[in-house]
């Protein structure tokens, strides 16, 4: 039975000695209080009672975020500045035993360098000069961890609070200004209201113009059609009145009228063309004794009758 329990405990301190480390970690191990050796991913063994895993140390990107700190600018404005440190064990032994508490150094690392760095610029360069505060104190926190094994990959400001008044003058200055630029808004948008009217207008106008223009070439080319109509339908109609005095005389001849028919014709054309309203009438001299005969036929009908 006995010899069971000690098979049982051997066994027990044979797989306590067996340690795998896993991926972004590294232990160190001690020997009797010494520093024996850094392990780092993958199985390892160490000797019973001799060999100790004194640290197990992240080797991860991590991350300290620290409280407010406050610190006084060239021009004598107290503000709070919160600030975030983004870090990375690059050494085990250095950072096992480089530094006693190593997030307590380097939060106060980080709290004295940025008043020194803060101390030589005024409130408005603080506030607008992140990214130059940012740069310098990561320099200054990687040369200053370098010997506990720490690596600053970044350092970010991640607030800056000022003063209570300061920060109402800043936010009076910023209404003024939004204000401000409501107000060009406001004055640029009404300045292309009127633009836009006055083109409009202008577009109007000019719509009216061409309309008006197209209008009188419209009635000038309805008055010219219709002086045209109207003096092909004059032409028209002489040329139908020659046609028919043409077709009369034709007839006249075809019928075998003599020469006292066609000069009785002729005089009944002149009546015609003085229609009443001629008080002389010029005939030619072989008219004149037929206009004669024809008034004394005239004269012996009404005397019959």
């Amino acid at each position: 039975m006995l010899v069971v329990i000690l098979i049982v405990v051997v066994l027990w301190i044979l797989i306590s000695c067996i340690k795998i480390v896993p991926q972004a970690q590294a232990y160190v191990v001690e020997r009797l209080g010494a520093y024996q050796g850094t392990w780092s991913v993958g199985f390892h063994f160490k000797v019973p009672f001799i060999d100790k895993v004194a640290r197990k140390i992240n080797l991860k990107e991590q991350v300290a975020d620290f409280p407010p700190q406050p610190v006084i600018t060239k021009d004598n404005a107290s503000v709070r500045i919160d600030t975030v440190v983004f870090y990375q064990i690059t050494d085990p032994k250095l950072y096992a035993y480089g530094v006693e508490n190593p997030m307590m150094a380097i939060e106060n690392l980080t709290a004295t360098t940025l008043r020194n760095i803060i101390g030589d610029l005024e409130l408005d360069q603080t506030l607008t000069s992140r990214e130059i505060i940012n740069t310098k104190m990561r320099a200054a926190l990687d040369i200053a961890t370098d010997p506990w094994g720490i690596k600053a990959n970044r350092v970010e400001l991640k607030n800056i609070i000022p003063p209570a008044e300061i920060q109402n003058a800043m936010e009076k200055q910023m209404k003024a200004e939004r204000e401000r630029r409501e107000a060009v808004t406001r004055a640029e948008g009404e300045k292309k209201a009127r633009i836009l009217e006055a083109e409009g207008e202008k577009e109007s106008a000019i719509l009216r113009a061409e309309a008006d223009k197209q209008a009188a070439i419209l009635r000038a080319e309805a008055e010219k059609e219709k002086m045209i109509r109207e003096a092909e339908g004059e032409a028209e109609a002489i040329l139908k009145v020659q046609q028919a005095n043409a077709d009369g005389i034709r007839m006249l001849k075809e019928a075998g009228a003599d020469e006292a028919v066609l000069k009785i014709k002729s005089l009944e054309a002149f009546e015609k063309v003085a229609d009443g309203q001629a008080t002389t009438i010029l005939l030619p001299a072989e008219l004149q004794g037929i206009a004669s005969v024809a008034a004394a036929w005239k004269e012996g009908g009404n005397a019959v009758k």
